[in-house]
């Protein structure tokens, strides 16, 4: 299986793993040529097919990363001249992106009204992450989803496991009836909600403390650990465990679309974090500052606007999320009442309210340290 595109490296210094595309190759016509770097969806058929439509003669590639930070050394070593959009999630475009001139603004007369189309936490006001601090607007929002835990309501209700929030793997009767779904970088964050710390600010020797011993607890407790969605989803269905450790809406979906909905996310009702317990992730589409730039990436910056666009990329890849655009009547129409059902569209808003943005882990290098050691032992 293939590295999970939530599961994020930390690291920014290396240059990252060698790209499909030369920094050196040397494109006669950039005008009929489009280079994307993305989470999986935007490099699929049903997304691409249909813009190389409209684009006849056109060449257009997209590569699918690992990681945020291996997609952003990507920029770093050179490969600006490569890429003409990139695709990441939240605090990567306003916090190293753009301040480090790898990224360019968009023109706001051109995407500003799209804002005015999506769901309420991305239109109204319009996403503070799209938005440089100098006010430019440098990237589009469209695939998001809560990521805490998910259980089989069967055995552990929804109340319950919302109201007991990541305690709930502390519970000595817990032991043994879980699994730890291991992205890491993730289960990072999750062990310090656990443990009451803010993941996103740096820790004191008695917060590190607390981690590991949230982390030896956990890992003692779990019954078993993978980092195959699949897997985790089947063991949780078969009841060889009542819950898994990090997974939510997108994890959760594939189950759920096959009728499956006991299996469901759950964000937790609070937490360290302003009295909140989850976290949201969400992607940002950005133009590259690519210096001899091709005019088909804002085209296509707009064509996944569209709303049967919306809909592919949302439903890529056989894991399903959200799309910020869902807030167009003729984007949410495209769903049809199971494929809501799969996206736990009927609490989606609040548990987004009960979640802060996703951040880059503060202590990331002595927290994994902490974490590999708990993991061995």
């Amino acid at each position: 299986m293939k590295l999970s595109r939530r599961s994020f490296t930390a690291g920014l210094g290396a240059a990252g793993a060698a790209s499909i595309f030369s920094p050196s190759m040397s494109f006669a016509a950039r005008s009929s040529e489009l280079n994307i770097l993305c989470w999986e969806g935007y490099n699929t058929d049903d997304v691409l097919g249909p813009f190389r439509d409209l684009n006849p003669g056109a060449t257009v590639r997209a590569e699918s990363g690992t990681s945020d930070p291996d997609m952003i050394n990507k920029l770093r070593a050179g490969e600006v001249n490569v890429w003409d959009l990139i695709n990441l999630n939240q605090p990567w475009a306003r916090g190293q992106l753009y301040p480090e001139g790898l990224i360019k603004p968009l023109d706001k007369e051109r995407f500003m009204p799209y804002f005015e189309r999506m769901t309420p936490e991305y239109g109204n006001p319009p996403y503070p992450m799209a938005f440089a601090d100098d006010g430019e607007l440098i990237g589009m929002p469209q695939r998001y989803g809560p990521f805490s835990f998910v259980v089989n309501t069967d055995k552990i209700s929804r109340e319950m496991a919302e109201d007991m929030g990541w305690k709930l793997f502390l519970e000595p009767d817990m032991a043994g009836r879980f699994g730890i779904l291991t992205y890491d970088n993730w289960n990072l964050i999750h062990m310090c909600l656990t443990g009451d710390l803010n993941p996103f600010k740096p820790l004191d020797e008695a917060g590190f403390a607390t981690f590991e011993g949230v982390a030896k607890k956990i890992f003692a407790g779990a019954k078993m650990m993978t980092d195959d969605l699949v897997a985790m989803n089947t063991a949780l269905i078969n009841g060889e465990i009542d819950a898994y450790f990090t997974g939510g809406t997108y994890t959760a979906s594939p189950a759920r679309l096959d009728g499956m909905t006991q299996i469901r996310g759950i964000t937790p009702k609070s937490g360290p974090i302003d009295g909140k317990g989850g976290v949201v992730w969400a992607e940002v589409t950005s133009l590259v500052n690519n210096p001899d730039a091709s005019p088909l990436a804002s085209d296509f910056l707009e064509f996944v606007q569209k709303p049967e666009i919306c809909k592919a990329v949302g439903f890529a890849e056989g894991t399903y999320n959200p799309v910020a655009q869902m807030g167009d009547p003729q984007v949410f129409k495209l769903w049809d009442t199971d494929e809501l059902d799969a996206i736990q569209w009927d609490s989606l808003e609040e548990e987004s309210a009960l979640s802060v943005e996703y951040d880059s882990v503060a202590d990331y290098d002595k927290l994994m340290e902490i974490y590999t050691a708990a993991r061995r032992g």
